[in-house]
């Protein structure tokens, strides 16, 4: 025991190499080390008028960021995070398929009232009536009564194109009893985001994958995503995934991670610069200066329909440091990260660290509101 002690308290002599922005390096050490995570990173986010972090880098379309790092990719090793490093961002990868779905009701190819009856015709007879009648506006705000899973490795077990896979994943939630009626309740639910996936991939005929590659990931100069967990396999080249004991996970790569016909719900992975162009864009536009969307589509994802505090893709809430801000976290249960963003302000903070659980949780919120009220005065 005390040997394995001595392994997870060795990296905290070594932990403290950084990379980034000097002042903000020395925000997240202290909280890294108080939680015992082998890595943290944050960023502060800016667009247009917004006083940028003192230090911060140009982002384009008139955004700038300033982040750091802290701590090693993998414990139990001396081998640094750097900036560029690629992380998990689980759940937050909603938000973009959000944009997918709504760069589609721009295109007339669908509306927010779009109903998976019309939109799966010719599954549509095995559909109960209730499940025929769910609509995209009550899957995106969690209100479509879906349970949060199914059995997604039975489905990714039985093999095919991911394009199959999530065609299956839409039978077997049909055939699934719903939880609640549809537009009734919240309930947070990955399937919800799955479906949403396979109706894009059903009006395209494209995969998801490409889909927001070609929507979101190159329009935005996101060159460094990729799905799944991140790194080569057995190779420390990027931030190793860590259970919530601490203990880094057996293995890495694109294959550590949930079921990959999951994607649209969250398995996006990329460098903290990359999420924070995102970011800015989600800033932007609301502002009229999104590069993505049309102004009032921005507004659309962020605002609440079927009552509750869930848009699409995003919780909203009330700070006095922000006005109205938006946030999501994101955990595969081996990373965990959390964005805010203060529209009203121009600004966001985000947080990454490669390890999940509560002591993941409560650093990255640390981090966070470190970095606001440095901002904030």
């Amino acid at each position: 025991m005390r040997a394995f002690l001595l392994l997870l308290a060795a990296p905290l002599a070594i932990a403290g190499a950084q990379s980034g922005d000097a002042t903000i390096a020395r925000l997240l050490e202290p909280i890294r080390a108080a939680h015992n995570l082998p890595a943290l990173g944050a960023a502060m986010v800016t667009v247009g008028t917004a006083a940028p972090w003192p230090g911060s880098t140009d982002l384009g379309k008139n955004a700038r960021i300033a982040l750091a790092v802290t701590g090693v990719r993998k414990r139990g090793t001396d081998v640094a995070v750097t900036a560029n490093d690629q992380w998990h961002l689980g759940s937050d990868t909603k938000a973009m398929t959000a944009v997918i779905i709504a760069s589609l009701v721009e295109r007339g190819k669908l509306t927010w009232d779009s109903r998976l009856g019309d939109i799966f015709g010719d599954l549509a007879p095995a559909f109960s009536e209730e499940f025929r009648g769910i609509t995209i506006t009550q899957l995106l705000s969690h209100h479509a009564g879906l349970p949060a899973n199914i059995a997604w490795r039975d489905i990714e077990r039985r093999g095919g194109a991911l394009t199959a896979q999530r065609a299956a994943a839409v039978k077997m939630a049909a055939a699934t009893r719903l939880e609640s009626r549809p537009g009734s309740a919240y309930l947070y639910s990955n399937l919800g985001y799955t479906i949403a996936g396979a109706i894009a991939e059903r009006v395209t005929g494209k995969a998801w994958e490409s889909l927001i590659k070609d929507v979101v990931f190159d329009p935005l100069g996101m060159k460094s995503c990729g799905f799944g967990g991140s790194g080569t396999p057995g190779k420390v080249d990027e931030p190793w995934p860590h259970l919530e004991s601490g203990a880094a996970a057996p293995q890495n790569g694109p294959g550590m991670d949930n079921a990959h016909v999951m994607g649209p719900a969250g398995i996006v992975h990329c460098s903290i610069t990359d999420w924070a162009r995102f970011i800015a864009d989600q800033l932007a536009g609301d502002r009229g200066n999104g590069l993505l969307l049309k102004e009032e589509t921005y507004r659309t994802l962020h605002t609440p329909k079927l009552g509750g505090d869930y848009a699409f893709g995003w919780l909203v809430a009330a700070r006095p440091w922000g006005g109205t801000v938006l946030t999501h976290a994101g955990s595969n249960t081996m990373n965990f990260c959390v964005v805010w963003l203060a529209p009203e302000k121009g600004f966001a903070v985000l947080a990454v660290t490669n390890q999940g659980g509560a002591q993941a949780q409560a650093a990255t919120d640390a981090a966070v509101g470190a970095l606001i009220q440095r901002y904030v005065r």
